[in-house]
């Protein structure tokens, strides 16, 4: 039986692709693979995946090409359930024997709740889906699939048994033939990766006890599950040869770092392959492992800083302190690598102080780039349950992330620091860091080294700035709505 892994259509610009952290429309053009959707097509036969944003389908091409399908599997999130569910019924609509699934964080979280959004919704996949969207595409009966939520012939709501996480990772296939058949990389866009870039998971969960963190939460779990280094530099060097065109290769592992021995092993292993790759890393490498990572090809680290307030970083269990993080990036600046580092703004207790301290460790660190967030108490974190014990939510509706344009919306207020004040400081935090001297000489020394970066960064610029000026206008409507239900 036939079976569309799909990204649906959805905002303008918007990232809610399988592999986004976060899913929101960013500052700039972004899009990351739908890797947890070409993990389990790679394990069905004749499996198709459909990732719209990046690739400009509409709804109307979407369809036509669901039309094919017995089986349409939707990888959805909070922000964009609502939207999915739309689309999901329009399947459902022009082919009611479609059997559809919704897939992610979101329906790990609130099965029930996923399945009752939206009459066309058949199944729901919970924690990791691989299996369960391959034994569902065989045309098992559905009460027979371990880890999926349904809904019966008389529309009750059923749970099955819980699947076991995978522990030998070395069972999954490889996700390059279904990128090379579906996707066009040069179509995805990442600010500070070489372009086109291709981004790949080594293992899956994280260690780290971050209250924040959505995946490792929901899906991937506390427990670092790995595949072999050979395992990992095999499928390095068959992408190589797959894409010729590919600049640079990330690794978009929770925390790539966590099990150093293993990556260590990794990197002496890709040093022999001559490719240029990046990780995510917790930013308390020591000089060695940071000098033998950049000898082997890495060129950037992608490190969550957070905050530049230790009893901030304490309150939402980072693990590392200000201190550590001066120090690893120091290393860092000394060995040739670059970070683009990312701090969150609205994390608990957040005050206008905080908000100050971090803008000015932020500018201390100097890191190449950076992107500022606005705190996002996903269902399934502690950060949600915090919100929702200590009342700092904004609105009635906690599932509410973003505005109506796809960008984050600030949805979190504390005693001593408003939403809007927590809002308003993302812009002022953008323009204090990149409107200086060093920043501005990097960006433009970049530009004189290669054509095509100095016409990426023109058109990334001019989105940067226009995106900062619709935040004002996200603003004002907010402060709007604000007055009138005060009145």
């Amino acid at each position: 039986m036939s079976a569309l892994f799909l990204s649906p259509p959805s905002f303008d610009g918007f990232d809610g692709g399988a592999g986004a952290r976060y899913q929101a429309r960013r500052e700039v053009t972004s899009y990351w693979y739908p890797t947890w959707l070409a993990q389990p097509a790679a394990l069905v036969p004749g499996s198709k995946l459909l990732d719209c944003p990046p690739h400009g389908v509409d709804v109307k091409q979407c369809l036509d090409i669901a039309k094919g399908f017995d089986h349409v599997i939707i990888n959805t999130s909070t922000p964009s359930l609502k939207n999915d569910c739309k689309v999901a019924e329009a399947i459902k609509q022009q082919r009611p024997a479609t059997k559809i699934g919704f897939v992610g964080a979101h329906t790990m979280v609130l099965p029930t709740e996923t399945l009752k959004a939206s009459i066309a919704i058949d199944w729901v996949g919970r924690k990791e889906f691989d299996f369960t969207c391959k034994e569902v595409a065989e045309g098992r009966p559905l009460e027979t699939v371990a880890g999926l939520s349904f809904k019966d012939k008389d529309g009750k709501i059923k749970h099955n048994p819980e699947r076991e996480m995978i522990q030998n990772m070395d069972s999954l296939p490889w996700v390059a033939d279904v990128y090379k058949r579906d996707l066009e990389i040069e179509k995805y866009f990442i600010g500070y990766l070489m372009h086109p870039y291709i981004s790949m998971y080594t293992g899956r969960g994280c260690p780290a006890q971050c209250t924040f963190c959505l995946w490792p939460q929901t899906i991937g779990g506390h427990k670092y599950r790995v595949r072999s280094p050979q395992n990992v530099a095999d499928e390095m060097a068959y992408m190589k040869k797959l894409f010729p065109q590919v600049r640079e290769f990330f690794f978009d592992d929770d925390t790539f770092t966590a099990n150093l021995p293993r990556a260590r092993e990794i990197a002496k292993k890709l040093s022999n392959l001559g490719l240029t790759w990046s990780c995510n890393s917790r930013a308390n490498l020591d000089a060695d492992t940071i000098k033998q990572f950049k000898d082997s090809g890495l060129r950037l680290f992608l490190v969550g800083y957070e905050s530049g307030n230790d009893e901030t970083l304490t309150r939402i269990k980072k693990g590392v302190t200000t201190d550590e993080m001066r120090k690893f990036t120091k290393s860092c600046h000394q060995a040739g690598v670059i970070i683009h580092g990312t701090f969150i703004l609205g994390l608990p207790v957040e005050t206008k102080e905080t908000i100050e301290q971090t803008i000015r460790f932020a500018q201390e660190l100097d890191v190449f780039s950076l992107q500022v967030s606005l705190a996002a108490p996903y269902p399934g974190t502690e950060l949600y349950d915090q919100a929702k014990l200590n009342g700092w939510f904004t609105k009635k509706d906690k599932t509410d992330l973003v505005e109506g344009d796809g960008f984050q919306q600030s949805t979190l207020a504390y005693p001593e620091a408003t939403k809007d004040e927590i809002f308003e400081a993302v812009d002022r935090f953008y323009r204090s860091y990149y409107l200086r001297p060093k920043p501005i000489l990097r960006i433009i020394k970049t530009m004189l080294e290669d054509k095509d970066v100095f016409v990426r960064r023109c058109r990334e610029g001019y989105e940067f700035f226009k995106s900062l000026n619709q935040r004002k206008v996200d603003l004002a409507a907010s402060k709007s709505a604000a007055a009138i239900a005060t009145a």
